[in-house]
């Protein structure tokens, strides 16, 4: 059974950690967190309490 040279072995381990790198990024920056609805409701209450009934 023929063996593999060294270089053959980087370069595989190469491709694969860049296909890995690159997967995890692209995966990464296509999240998109949605805002919590509960910070448009604190943002409302926030504008209204500086309106003081003196």
């Amino acid at each position: 059974m023929p063996q593999m040279a060294p270089i053959g072995w980087l370069s595989l381990f190469i491709i694969f950690s860049m296909a890995f790198i690159m997967f995890n990024i692209m995966n990464y920056y296509s999240y998109m967190p949605s805002m919590p609805k509960s910070n448009l409701i604190d943002k409302k209450k926030s504008f209204n309490s500086y309106n003081w009934k003196w």
